[in-house]
């Protein structure tokens, strides 16, 4: 059966379309062509034109919805989008067959299904991505609640049941994309009301409309509670990581255990640290990319509403995640104190950073990275003598910064060339270099305006907004192929790292220091150690009220995710490995 060619090449530069072709005679059963095209033909004709048979297949068929990734070309313009009239059309502007701008009411209105019309997908996932920035969804969804209702009659109360079955398939489509792509917006109980008043007046119309919109209502609702759910795991693993950090001011001999004897082999810590990202990954939804950057009305005093719109949980927790990594990775290099065992340690990460890398795991090779790179574990140098460190420094150019990261654009763009060919979800992961993408974004964002001088909202820079966020989009989306291991992934998300400043402690003891800023360091970190001791010594109330203190300290100062070593505990414990 043919296959329905994707819009983009089904129109030549003159606007008609080619595939439409007679090749023998102008005039033929009711048709008349010129030069390939079909320019007129009698009612009739162009009816069994449309019907298919044995030899024959209309040219174009329904339009499928494409995958994210091929949305946009590589302009960042959706091509679909095409107006071949006129420039400007009921306050849309369209230059060179792209929509470029629009008053934000003609943008809602655009975005309504009518009888004759239905919104591409591109423009519904850019549109819902972006119009956030100038109104809340719950206000969206009420705008286009209305104009359904108004516009197709259907709040009246004897709506011809013909009507609603013309439009009905087109509302419930243009509400499962927005449930599908933007499910959180949906926790906003006002916008849940909306969607279920519009969801009930298409209802009544048919039986099998009552069918589809309870299986959009309760796929939505499977997606709330995978949430809800991802957020009370969090909360635990949190919790644990409280419980051990009480565990190690009475037992400090239990962080003798290293990630090596947890995990001997680097590529399965590899694959364990890739669960961990997509799983992260999987969660953020597509609109804490915009709502990141969403500033405050200066001219707004409810300042609830502004923290509703500025929710980006899952991003946060993913950004955390990428610093307790590097933390890791810095403690358990700092942490032995023979110097064999820490070049024998930095060694394992570069393999384990070389693995990620293979595997298309860039966030967290870069945070293997980032973490040998922290002053405390650089400044090694007895220890890095050791190293051999060919292969370090060929990840090191891979991810080096200079020329806006040029190397590891390069390397990505061929990871998701790789990723769109692939045949199993081995090939098809690619995890970006997650700061950087914020980074892009951000930059996207500050450097053009949201709304252009005659107030249209500027939609080209939104194309380009939602290009980037359609990739990863795709992205995420893949399973991980690895199998799980619990015991190594309990030991990623939960042991204890050091803070910066018990990470200089665990240098300096393993390599004093060598200029006066180091010895000042060290003196004033060896100061508030025996401090620390001292006032615990003097402590009233006990072993049990003193253990409780910590466990509610440390809440505090995991403020980038990750689990502070005290000083004490450290400092215990390292004598008890010496």
């Amino acid at each position: 059966m043919p296959q329905t060619p994707p819009f983009v090449a089904m129109f030549d530069s003159s606007g008609y379309n080619r595939n439409l072709y007679q090749s023998k005679e102008d005039n033929c059963g009711g048709l008349y062509y010129h030069d390939n095209n079909l320019l007129s033909g009698s009612l009739e004709a162009l009816i069994q034109h449309l019907v298919p048979n044995v030899d024959y297949y209309p040219d174009e068929s329904m339009p499928q919805t494409p995958p994210f990734v091929a949305m946009f070309d590589s302009s960042g313009y959706n091509r679909n989008l095409y107006q071949s009239k006129e420039d400007n059309c009921g306050g849309l502007y369209y230059h060179d067959n792209n929509l470029l701008s629009g008053s934000l009411e003609a943008l809602i209105q655009h975005l309504v299904p009518n009888v004759d019309y239905y919104p591409d997908r591109t423009y519904i996932f850019t549109f819902l991505l972006s119009s956030r920035l100038f109104m809340h969804p719950y206000e969206l969804m009420a705008k286009v609640c209305h104009l359904c209702m108004e516009h197709q009659r259907l709040s009246e109360p004897g709506t011809d049941k013909s009507r609603i079955r013309k439009i009905a398939p087109k509302i419930l489509q243009l509400l499962t994309e927005w449930t599908e792509t933007f499910p959180y917006d949906f926790r906003d109980e006002r916008i849940m009301r909306n969607l279920k008043e519009l969801a009930q007046r298409i209802a009544n119309g048919d039986e099998m409309y009552r069918k589809n919109v309870q299986q959009i209502i309760q796929s939505l609702i499977r997606k709330l509670a995978s949430l809800s759910q991802y957020e009370e795991v969090l909360a635990k693993i949190n919790a644990t990581s409280t419980d051990r950090l009480t565990v190690l001011k009475t037992k400090p001999q239990s962080i003798q255990r290293d990630i090596i004897t947890v995990c001997n082999d680097p590529y399965m810590l590899a694959q364990q640290l890739t669960h961990i990202e997509l799983e992260r990954l999987n969660y953020i939804g597509p609109e804490e990319f915009v709502q990141a950057f969403v500033q405050k009305d200066p001219l707004d005093n409810d300042q609830s509403c502004y923290a509703d719109r500025k929710k980006t949980r899952n991003l946060e927790a993913y950004v955390e995640w990428f610093n307790r990594l590097s933390y890791l990775v810095a403690t358990e290099i700092c942490m032995p104190v023979k110097k064999k065992h820490r070049a024998r340690m930095i060694e394992y990460f570069i393999d384990v950073a070389r693995e990620c890398f293979n595997i298309g795991n860039f966030n967290s090779l870069m945070a293997i990275i980032s973490g040998m790179n922290m002053s405390p574990v650089s400044r090694l140098k007895k220890t890095w003598a050791k190293v051999k460190t060919a292969k370090f420094d060929i990840l090191e150019h891979q991810m080096d910064p200079s020329s806006n990261f040029y190397n590891y654009r390069t390397a990505l763009r061929g990871a998701a060339q790789r990723s769109l060919t692939a045949h199993s979800n081995r090939e098809k992961i690619v995890i970006p270099f997650f700061s950087l993408l914020i980074k892009d974004i951000y930059f996207l964002n500050e450097g053009c305006a949201n709304r252009l001088p005659n107030g249209h909202v500027n939609f080209e820079k939104f194309w380009e907004l939602a290009k980037q966020v359609s990739e990863f989009m795709t992205w995420k989306q893949v399973e991980c192929p690895f199998e799980r291991d619990r015991k190594i992934l309990q030991y990623l998300l939960t042991v204890p790292v050091f803070s910066e400043d018990a990470l200089y402690l665990a240098s300096y003891e393993s390599e004093g220091p060598e200029n006066h800023i180091e010895k000042d360091r060290w003196k004033t970190l060896s100061f508030l150690t025996a401090l620390a001791n001292v006032e615990e010594a003097g402590e009233k109330g006990g072993l049990e009220d003193e253990e409780k203190e910590w466990g509610q300290g440390s809440t505090n100062s995991s403020e980038l995710g990750r689990t502070i070593l005290p000083f004490s505990s450290y400092y215990s414990a390292r004598q008890d490995q010496s």
